[in-house]
């Protein structure tokens, strides 16, 4: 297998998602399918309601325009496992989100 190669499946809507692990706090790690969204320019948002058991750092909050329009998304520093690699990156945390999303 080649390094930066990462494998998604396709949903019922042709949507792509991908497997990644959300690293908690205490060390142990939690897989979900993330959505890839082209239309978000970050690396990873999830619901609020996820937070609690993820222990990450709390950094901003942060206005951001949606398709439903104006939104506000709290920022924490997390740790997430994609392709067996592990990455520091902020995730904007919201109300409403159905799926993980992936950014570009």
């Amino acid at each position: 297998m080649r390094q930066g190669m990462i494998y998604g499946n396709f949903g019922d809507e042709d949507e792509l998602f991908f497997e990644i692990e959300l690293m908690v706090g205490n060390g142990l790690k939690m897989q979900v399918e993330a959505l890839f969204d082209t239309g978000f320019s970050w690396w990873l948002a999830i619901n609020n309601q996820d937070l609690e058991a993820l222990d990450w750092i709390y950094v901003e909050q942060q206005t951001m325009l949606t398709a439903q329009g104006d939104a506000e998304f709290d920022i924490y520093l997390g740790k997430v496992r994609i392709n067996r690699e592990d990455f520091h990156i902020p995730v904007y945390m919201a109300q409403g989100l159905t799926e993980v999303l992936l950014g570009r």
